[in-house]
């Protein structure tokens, strides 16, 4: 079965996306994902989809349920590397991707990651809570 690569740099999950995404492989890489998440107690997710030339309405509907399950799991999404042809398929098909951080490239995407984890480890302190 064909997989999609899920690297841990860190607290962060890292996916490069380089190959055309059908329906079985974008629904082999959310349950890949949630369960690397889970395993690893990530704080953060990134995809890189700049190899990506065309998503569909499906496609769309996996990444913003990706982000949905990593929000339930304490993880972060962020989407990196979208070409604009992407960009305005999504919105002509009506796709807000709500609970997806985007970014130009990964660098910036990594940027955010590390800004909402420690964000998150602040409140963690003012609350009380230990690690």
């Amino acid at each position: 079965m064909e997989r999609i690569p899920i690297l841990k740099l860190g607290d962060f999950l890292l996916v490069t996306i380089q190959v055309d995404m059908h329906d079985q492989l974008a629904i082999t890489l959310q349950d890949d994902l949630t369960t690397q998440i889970a395993k690893h107690a990530s704080r953060g997710v990134l995809i890189d989809i700049s190899s990506l030339e065309i998503v569909d309405s499906f496609i769309g509907r996996m990444l913003a349920n990706i982000a949905a399950m990593s929000k339930v799991l304490d993880a972060q999404t962020v989407l990196t590397g979208m070409q604009p042809a992407v960009a305005i398929t999504l919105v002509e098909l009506g796709m807000s991707l709500s609970g997806i951080k985007t970014a130009l490239n990964v660098e910036r995407g990594m940027e955010i990651l590390r800004q909402f984890s420690d964000q998150s480890y602040e409140l963690q302190d003012a609350n009380g809570f230990q690690e």
